[in-house]
């Protein structure tokens, strides 16, 4: 039977942060009533960078404090009900701060590869014990903020020192190139799954990792206007929970969206999920979603519900706890 690995992205908005209930707390527990009633567990790749401020602050801000036991509270029971509670590491928490009524985000150091070696053996340290701290179970399996994985070499050891052995940040063919943000697996390899050591995109048989890709989608120009009119028009079912707002996208990457094929991650995000049985068509042996409970509607919800719901005769739903190689 096919593989199929929900995996979750949990974390706030990064342009404007968005508040911790609408974005984080509540649609998680959207998803959650899918999953329990088919009696399945997910992954959740957990921010902890944002933990980590939250402690730094909250006893000067009294909001910061009822936001820490909110997040922590729900880490615990997610924990506890037997869902992976993995490494998310987004660095450019170690140059924000909050102001007293929001979070400044200093986005300059965006990937874990603009450290020195030294801090980043500290970020890693410290992001993976944090979890530890919550659920008294250390994190083996990492996934890159933004994708920014590359180079790998440089934050290889301090993965390794620290216990992670999976990586699942790739998805294939996917590139982005900014200033700030950049990545390329566009010669990942064709494969479920492989082992590597520096490079996640070259397989090392008795490599020190193992990767678990991201499923992969091609998407057209039209998904991506049929994506604009929905997110603009859609109405209620269309509105993400999460009431922040993300990074904005380069007009450049707009523009070649609308101009070209490209390919995004097999999603639940939003209208994204649309293409859900897309994915699932592509790949008979094995599909790794993502989502991100601050982009989660009532719509996408729905159609992961229906999906799952086909889903269950053909597929076993999975956590890298579980996964065999």
């Amino acid at each position: 039977m096919r593989k199929i690995l929900i995996t979750l992205d949990y974390e706030l908005f990064f342009g404007n942060s968005g508040t911790i209930e609408k974005t984080i707390i509540n649609p998680t527990e959207k998803l959650l009533e899918i999953l329990d009633k088919y009696n399945i567990k997910a992954s959740f790749f957990v921010d902890s960078g944002y933990i980590i401020k939250l402690k730094e602050y909250m006893n000067d801000f009294e909001v910061l404090k009822k936001d820490y036991d909110l997040i922590t509270q729900q880490v615990k029971k997610l924990s506890a009900e037997e869902h992976d509670i993995q490494l998310h590491i987004h660095p450019h928490w170690e140059d924000s701060f909050f102001d007293g009524e929001n979070w400044v985000f200093d986005t300059n150091r965006y990937k874990l590869s603009n450290f020195s070696d030294l801090e980043i053996d500290d970020v890693v340290k410290r992001y993976s014990s944090v979890l530890e701290g919550i659920t008294s179970i250390k994190p083996s399996v990492f996934r890159a903020g933004g994708w920014c994985i590359q180079p790998f070499d440089k934050m290889a050891d301090a993965l390794y020192k620290y216990g992670i052995r999976i990586d699942s940040t790739i998805f294939p063919e996917g590139k982005t190139i900014t200033p700030s943000k950049s990545f390329d697996f566009t010669n990942t390899p064709v494969k479920n799954n492989w082992r590597f050591s520096e490079d996640p995109l070259i397989e090392v048989e008795n490599g020190n990792f193992f990767e678990i890709p991201i499923s992969s989608v091609t998407t057209t120009p039209l998904f991506y206007f049929k994506f604009i009119l929905n997110k603009f028009f859609g109405g209620e079912q269309q509105k993400a929970y999460g009431d922040g707002s993300a990074i904005s996208n380069s007009k450049k990457h707009i523009f070649e969206l609308l101009l070209k094929p490209s390919s995004s991650v097999a999603s639940i995000d939003g209208f994204k999920a649309t293409l859900l049985d897309k994915c699932a068509n592509q790949n008979k042996e094995q599909l790794v979603l993502i989502g991100h409970p601050k982009a989660f509607s009532p719509f996408s919800l729905k159609e992961l519900d229906s999906f799952i719901n086909k889903r269950r005769i053909d597929s076993i739903f999975k956590t890298y706890y579980n996964y065999n190689e």
